[in-house]
C-alpha cells in the first residue's frame, strides 16, 4: 500500500507499449524495469539487482518449471502429430463433413468444449487442428483465435473437472471456505456464480449464426479475408516455427495418427488426477514409441521433431515468464490490495460482488494473471464478504470470473499467447479484435452480479 497509485504505472506502460509496438515481450520487459525503478527509488535499492533477483525467483518457482515443462511438451506432442501427417488428415476428414463457414466455426466451438481438461491443451489443440479447416473457408485467423481463446479458460471454470477447478478448489480449502478434502465439491456449488465463464462461451454461437452481428476489427478482418484472401492482418512473428514436412512421405497419413495421441493425453491426464504434466509426459512417450513402431519416422527424426516442437514454444514461454516477473513487481507494489482498498468506500452487501468483479478484472487485465490473482484475492475477499454478510461463494465466483476475463482480454496473458501460437495469428491482431467481444461478456457479467447481489443471500 506504500506505493499507492504508483502501482498502476508498470502495467499501464506495458499496455501502451504493446499496442504501439505491436509486440509483447519488449513491453513486458520495459514495464518490469519501470516497476523496479519505482521500487528502487522508493526503497533505495539497486534496480538491476532487484530485476535479476525477481527473474531468478520466478524461474526457480515450481509453478514456473511446471508451466515450462507442460507448454514445451505440448509443443513436442504437437510437433510429432503434425509431422505424422495425422493433423492435416484430420483437417481433410473434417472438411468433408463441415460444408459451410458457420459449420467450421461451430466445429471449432464444439472441439473447444470437448477438450475441457486444461486451457493450454485446449488452446493449442483446437487452434492447430482447426486452422486448416477455417482457412479453407477464408475465415480470418482473428475469428478462429477468438473462438479458441474464449473456449479455453472460460470453459475450464464451468466444467466440473479441470486443472482450473482443482487449483481453485485447493485455494477454497486453504481459505477455509471449504472443509479439508471438500474443495472441489464446494467449487461445484460455485459454478452458477461464475457468470463470465458461461456468458462468454454461450454468446459465441450467437455471433456465428448472425443473431448478433460481427463488428469492429473482427468484421474488417472478415471483409479483408473475403476480398483479398489474406487471412491475417500482420505477419505471425515467432523465433521458431514447427517443421510441418512429413517424416515418412511414403507412409499414407491417417486420422488415427492425430486422434490416438489426443485420446491418450486425455486419458492419462484424467488417470493422474487431472495432472497436465504427467498426462502430457505419458502422451509424448506413447506417441514417440507408437510412431516408431509403425515406422512413421526414424528414432532420430522423432527425437529431432520432439525437441523442435519444444523449441517452437520458447518465444511463448519467454513472454509468459516475463509476465510472471511483472506479476512479482505488482505484488511487491501491492496492486491488488491498492485496488481493493480504493474500492472499499463504495462497498456494501448488495454491490460487493460486482465491485469485486470489476476491480479484480482491472488487475487481471493489467497483470495477465489469473491463477496468481486467485491465490492472492480469494483469501482477501472471503473475510470481506463475511464482514458485509454477503454470500461468500457468490463473491468467490466473481473473483473467478475476473481472472477468466483477464485471460481473455489481456494482450499478453498465457491464454492469448498460446492461442496466437496455435492459430498463427499476430498477438496484437488477436488481442485487439477480441477485446470488444470480451467486453460485451464483461458488461453482461457485471449486470448479472448486480442482480445476484440483490437476490442471493
Amino acid at each position: 500500500m506504500a506505493y499507492g497509485a504508483l502501482a498502476l504505472i508498470p502495467p499501464a506502460v506495458v499496455i501502451v507499449l504493446a499496442i504501439k509496438q505491436r509486440t509483447s515481450f519488449e513491453p513486458l520487459l520495459i514495464g518490469c524495469l519501470v516497476g523496479y525503478a519505482i521500487i528502487g527509488y522508493h526503497d533505495h535499492t539497486n534496480v538491476f539487482t532487484d530485476f535479476v533477483n525477481s527473474f531468478e525467483g520466478v524461474m526457480g518457482k515450481s509453478d514456473s518449471v511446471w508451466v515450462i515443462l507442460v507448454c514445451g511438451l505440448y509443443g513436442s506432442l504437437i510437433g510429432l502429430m503434425v509431422r505424422s501427417g495425422g493433423t492435416f488428415k484430420f483437417g481433410e476428414w473434417a472438411l468433408t463433413r463441415l460444408k459451410t463457414e458457420k459449420s467450421a466455426l461451430m466445429g471449432a466451438w464444439w472441439l473447444g468444449l470437448f477438450i475441457f481438461l486444461d486451457d493450454y491443451l485446449s488452446a493449442l489443440t483446437v487452434g492447430l487442428s482447426m486452422r486448416k479447416i477455417t482457412d479453407a473457408f477464408k475465415i480470418p485467423r482473428e475469428k478462429l483465435a477468438y473462438i479458441v481463446n474464449t473456449t479455453a479458460p472460460p470453459w475450464c471454470v464451468i466444467v466440473p473437472i479441470s486443472t482450473w477447478t482443482i487449483f481453485i478448489g485447493n485455494i477454497l480449502e486453504t481459505s477455509h471456505v471449504a472443509a479439508h478434502g471438500r474443495g472441489l465439491a464446494t467449487y461445484w456449488k460455485m459454478i452458477p456464480y461464475v457468470a463470465y465463464g458461461y456468458i462468454s462461451v454461450l454468446i459465441i454461437p450467437l455471433f456465428i449464426y448472425g443473431i448478433l452481428p460481427w463488428f469492429g476489427r473482427m468484421k474488417r478482418a472478415d471483409i479483408r479475408a473475403k476480398e483479398t484472401g489474406r487471412l491475417t492482418e500482420s505477419d505471425f512473428s515467432d523465433t521458431a516455427t514447427l517443421d510441418i514436412t512429413p517424416m515418412n512421405p511414403a507412409k499414407p497419413s491417417k486420422v488415427i495418427y492425430f486422434l490416438l495421441p489426443i485420446v491418450v493425453l486425455l486419458a492419462a491426464t484424467i488417470f493422474f488426477d487431472i495432472d497436465a504434466l504427467k498426462g502430457v509426459m505419458i502422451a509424448v512417450a506413447f506417441t514417440f514409441i507408437y510412431y516408431m513402431i509403425i515406422k512413421l519416422g526414424t528414432f532420430r527424426q522423432l527425437s529431432e521433431t520432439m525437441f523442435g516442437g519444444f523449441n517452437s514454444m520458447v518465444y511463448a514461454l519467454a513472454i509468459l515468464m516475463m509476465s510472471y516477473v511483472l506479476k512479482d513487481v505488482n505484488d511487491k507494489m501491492g496492486l491488488t490490495q491498492y485496488v481493493l482498498h480504493a474500492a472499499s468506500p463504495y462497498l456494501n452487501k448488495e454491490f460487493l460482488p460486482v465491485i469485486v468483479f470489476v476491480s479484480l478484472s482491472l488487475i487481471s487485465v493489467t497483470t495477465g494473471s489469473s491463477w496468481g490473482l486467485y491465490a492472492i484475492a480469494i483469501p482477501l475477499v472471503v473475510p470481506l464478504a463475511q464482514h458485509f454478510e454477503s454470500n461468500v461463494l457468490l463473491n468467490c465466483g466473481a473473483v473467478i470470473s475476473a481472472g477468466v476475463f483477464g485471460a481473455n482480454a489481456c494482450l499478453y496473458s498465457d491464454a492469448t499467447v498460446l492461442t496466437t501460437q496455435s492459430t498463427e495469428c499476430n498477438n496484437l491482431d488477436h488481442g485487439l479484435s477480441q477485446l470488444p467481444y470480451a467486453l460485451i461478456a464483461f458488461g453482461l457479467s457485471a449486470g448479472m452480479y448486480v442482480l445476484l447481489g440483490f437476490t442471493i443471500h
